[in-house]
């Protein structure tokens, strides 16, 4: 049976992906929640139906009483059928009712609409260019997408568990008082209106509280996430008291802002308890004063009073699930901040993949400064033939960086093209862009998965000998082979803990190295690609890397000149600009900027200065 709830609705169902979410919140939610219409019509039905029970329950209370009154014998002789019926409807057909009612909540509904709305957040957040990455805190992203999800899931919950079922019971319980007496409806109509008016100003102060809290505990996450990810530079400064200091600014600023959500409730609260008394000596009282005048039955008095009675429980209850439901909804607001921001480095409408068949890379007129007035590239003009081995050299800041971001499509480039085979990279998709591109980053992250994982993220369908092999190709297996982590998995099968922490520097990019051998791209970046190993190691890497070159167009960067030297050509940038370009001998015949680099390296590196970004 629960099976058959939990599985109405696929959480996981394709969807058509959109560039530009829907910025308002009740859009936003409705898009999401497309396949639960109809389940959510039906569980609208049912929280009515369930209400009209209650309500009907309550009216046959005071029938019962009302014939109470008359001889017993007659009582069961005239009604005692329908007793029995009420009875049945009561023992079977009620909890039938209330079990088909709770299980659309919650096996169908809660399950599942918390999953897709998660799901489909990260998809789409993913979707985001490594730019917008740049611009935000993980930490602060990744609490976001976690905590949309269930606030959604709680608006979904409260509407349908609260909101609906309370309107109908009220409503209901209208009625049932008009046909008792239709004066019973004067301090009914008198409380909604003053329980109206406490609600009202109850919401518009919450959404707004609620949402302040909300992107209060994002700070403290995005902050105490930003220490741990980078504790090895807080226990290497000791810099302890300084974090705790820095988290503390965003842990008291959470605190205040839940204060100033919490003063909201009480005041509800006070003011619902001085309500529902006046509820309870209107319409009670009211019924006492028309029994007294012979005017209302004993029946009737004891339905007003458990209706009232049944109120005043609700109503908290009720105001509750409102607060909750417009808490939830400034919750759900912050998550769009990041959820729903559109995604501007899209693929062109009609772009088809690279289809690479020489791996000629051609720049014209490239240049981007990030949106500022400098740094990056400016005008750049470079043409990489097929299976040609460039070197990419430059003090920090020079652009190289900035050109091989360019060249993967990581930005847009602000001015000029690139082209492979002549195909400009804007007009083909993303994925096979990058697919024909192999990348070995100095910053040599791992994701916290095992040695094997990690290695076949290059090509996820390759065998475990052609895993093993690329390993040993990348001076890796030996060491792979002793690797144990704390749960005890061995070798391959061994987690690498978070960006790789439990390995060493070197031991790190040499699984890099392995991935991207398993990978085996035509078009090959290297970005420092030896800058973690020792000289032992390096050598042999060397070895592997211009292994890896053969038949491949390869651009390399290099603060250490001695690892390019035999590039087929050497690029020289300065302030985003192509100054020199030749052979390594050749251009220390020049006697230019590249001799000048390379008769001040000590130990093979650039003396780097402190202009721009690269």
């Amino acid at each position: 049976m629960f099976r058959f709830f939990e599985n109405l609705v696929d959480p996981y169902i394709d969807y058509a992906e959109t560039d530009t979410p829907p910025r308002e919140i009740w859009p936003f939610l409705w898009e999401y929640c497309k396949p639960f219409k109809r389940v959510f019509a039906v569980t609208a039905v049912m929280s009515i139906v369930v209400a009209a029970v209650e309500i009907g329950l309550i009216y046959y209370m005071g029938r019962i009483v009302d014939l109470l009154s008359t001889d017993p014998a007659r009582m069961w002789a005239d009604h005692g059928t329908e007793l029995l019926f009420v009875a049945l409807f009561v023992l079977i057909i009620r909890p039938l009712m209330q079990g088909l009612d709770v299980a659309l909540i919650n096996n169908t509904i809660l399950p599942n609409v918390g999953t897709l709305i998660r799901w489909r957040a990260h998809r789409q957040v993913l979707r985001q260019s490594v730019g917008w990455f740049e611009n935000d805190f993980a930490g602060r992203i990744a609490n976001r997408i976690m905590q949309t999800p269930p606030a959604a899931g709680e608006v979904v919950f409260q509407t349908f568990d609260a909101i609906s079922y309370a309107l109908a019971y009220m409503i209901g319980a209208a009625i049932l008082l008009m046909t008792s007496d239709w004066r019973l409806m004067l301090p009914l109509l008198g409380w909604f209106v003053l329980y109206g008016a406490l609600t009202s100003w109850t919401v518009k102060r919450v959404g707004p509280a609620s949402k302040a809290a909300s992107d209060a505990r994002s700070e403290v996450t995005g902050r105490v996430v930003d220490a741990y990810t980078n504790i090895h530079s807080v226990k290497m400064f000791a810099h302890h008291d300084l974090e705790t200091g820095f988290a503390k600014q965003a842990i008291e600023n959470a605190r205040r802002t839940f204060q100033k959500e919490m003063r909201i409730f009480t005041v509800m609260d006070v003011t619902l308890v001085a309500l529902n008394g006046l509820l309870i000596l209107g319409v009670v009282g009211w019924a006492l004063a028309l029994w007294t005048w012979g005017e209302a039955s004993v029946g009737v008095v004891a339905a007003a009073a458990a209706l009232t009675l049944r109120l005043n429980s609700m109503t908290g209850w009720i105001m509750w699930a409102l607060s909750s439901f417009f808490r939830e909804l400034g919750v759900v607001a912050e998550g769009m901040e990041t959820i729903a921001q559109p995604i501007t480095l899209v693929d062109k409408q009609g772009a088809r993949p690279l289809v690479l068949d020489q791996g000629q890379i051609r720049m014209r007129g490239l240049t981007h400064h990030y949106g500022r007035d400098h740094g990056g590239l400016q005008a750049l003009d470079l043409t990489v033939h097929p299976g040609e081995r460039i070197g990419l050299v430059g003090r920090s800041g020079a652009g190289k960086s900035t050109l091989v971001k360019l060249l993967l499509r990581f930005y847009d480039a602000e001015g000029g093209q690139i082209e492979i085979d002549g195909q400009d990279i804007t007009q083909v998709t993303q994925d096979s862009l990058r697919q024909s591109i192999g990348m070995v980053q100095q910053d040599s992250a791992l994701l916290h998965r095992s040695v094997r994982d990690n290695i076949l993220y290059g090509r996820p369908d390759a065998s475990e000998a052609e895993m093993i092999a690329a390993a040993k190709q990348a001076q890796a297996h030996a060491f792979i082979l002793d690797l144990e982590d704390p749960e005890g998995r061995k070798g391959y099968d061994s987690r690498v803990g978070e960006r790789g922490v439990k390995l060493s520097g070197g031991q790190r990019q040499r699984i890099t190295l392995a991935r991207v051998i398993l990978k085996n791209a035509p078009i090959l970046l290297l970005d420092e690609a030896t800058s973690a190993l020792d000289s032992e190691v390096e050598a042999a890497i060397q070895e592997t890397l211009y292994g890896m070159m053969a038949g491949k167009t390869v651009i390399a960067i290099a603060h250490r000149l001695s690892t390019i030297a035999e590039m087929d050509r050497i690029i020289v940038l300065d302030q985003g600009r192509i100054v020199e370009e030749g052979s390594h001998d050749a251009l220390l015949a020049q006697g230019g900027l590249y001799a000048d680099f390379w008769s001040r390296q000590s130990g093979g590196f650039l003396k780097l200065d402190d202009n721009g970004q690269e």
